[in-house]
């Protein structure tokens, strides 16, 4: 099959396009045909060797699949061959007492697709029957493929971690991101007003349109102050944040006396300087957060299905431009999801 080889750690130009072969599904299976892949920020970490320094190469990068059923494998029997599905890409074991209570993604052997095993950039992919549902009829194949990473990650947060409730102010960061498009909306539906950063005019008119209800650049000396003025002084009950470290002090100064905070990444740098007196005396609460059970996925495509959560694609280009991907998602170029697609 034809597939992007992530052959050695750098820049862009380590993804190289080529032939490997093909998987087949083993028993509890499936093998899906890869129509569309979105690209997120774990693929540049992993490219980079941030994340998962010591995965053996060659390595397929790619979380989130969108695709058609090509083959089950012995004990699978609630799937066909050509089924349009979405692929929750967190795979675990099913068997310790973390799966079998609903946390799956606190396995021990907990892992990501792309990340710790191959993924999407290639023609196809196999995972556990587990980790395939059926996709939304009303989208095409790049929006569903949109969904799954970004949305489990913001349910997370928004949901279970930071229990947004009606009334209260959200921040929301970096609002162009995959992750932030679904935590804007998913904040929005639990009824919380919603003010959103993003680093240009373009993405602040975007993250309106999307349903939050202020906006500030983030890239303006001392912004939380504007935070800070839009809740009257009081400052944001709940943050969604992935930021990392070169806006984690301003994050702070905009997070209500007892607010709480959930972070879900550090896009920036991973060594932020924390103000403990932040922490203790504005009894501010943190969260750390990565992704999501599975089970959260059958609500979200529920909701996407009923119209009221949409994931928002802002390039798509052809499998074999997987470097080119990564160089709009590095330079923060696009609102929304960067989307490969595969010809069937």
């Amino acid at each position: 099959m034809r597939a992007i080889l992530m052959e050695s750690r750098g820049g862009p130009e380590v993804l190289r396009y080529g032939e490997i072969e093909t998987p087949r599904a083993g028993a509890g299976q499936v093998a899906v045909r890869v129509r569309a892949v979105a690209l997120n920020h774990l693929d540049v970490w992993v490219r980079k060797g941030a994340a998962s320094p010591k995965l053996p190469l060659p390595h397929i990068l790619g979380c989130d699949v969108a695709g058609v059923v090509e083959e089950v494998g012995p004990g699978v029997e609630h799937l066909r061959a050509g089924e349009g599905v979405v692929v929750n890409p967190g795979v675990s074991c099913g068997r310790c007492e973390r799966c079998l209570s609903g946390r799956d993604n606190l396995c021990p052997q907990y892992q990501i697709l792309g990340e710790h095993r191959w993924g999407g950039y290639a023609e196809v992919v196999v995972v556990p029957q587990a980790n395939v549902l059926p996709m939304p009829p009303r989208l095409g194949f790049p929006e569903a493929a949109s969904l799954p990473l970004t949305f489990l990650t913001a349910w997370q947060m928004v949901v279970d971690k930071l229990q947004v409730r009606p009334g209260e102010d959200v921040l929301v960061m970096a609002a162009g991101s995959g992750v932030s498009v679904a935590a804007i909306q998913i904040a929005k539906l639990h009824g919380a007003r919603v003010i959103a950063t993003a680093s240009s005019p373009a993405k602040l008119e975007a993250a309106r349109a999307l349903g939050a209800d202020e906006t500030v650049n983030y890239l303006e000396p001392g912004w939380s102050k504007r935070v800070r003025e839009l809740t009257g002084g009081k400052g944001a009950d709940a943050v969604v944040d992935h930021t990392g470290a070169d806006f984690w002090q301003e994050v702070l100064r905009s997070t209500a006396w007892g607010g709480r905070i959930a972070v879900a990444g550090a896009s920036s740098g991973y060594e932020a300087l924390t103000p403990m007196a932040h922490i203790f005396y504005r009894q501010l609460t943190v969260y750390g957060s990565t992704m999501a059970s599975k089970s959260r996925l059958f609500p979200i495509l529920q909701l996407v299905s009923e119209g009221k959560f949409n994931p928002v694609v802002g390039a798509v280009l052809p499998l074999e431009q997987a470097a080119e991907g990564h160089r709009l998602l590095e330079e923060r170029k696009v609102f929304g999801k960067v989307v490969l697609t595969v010809e069937g």
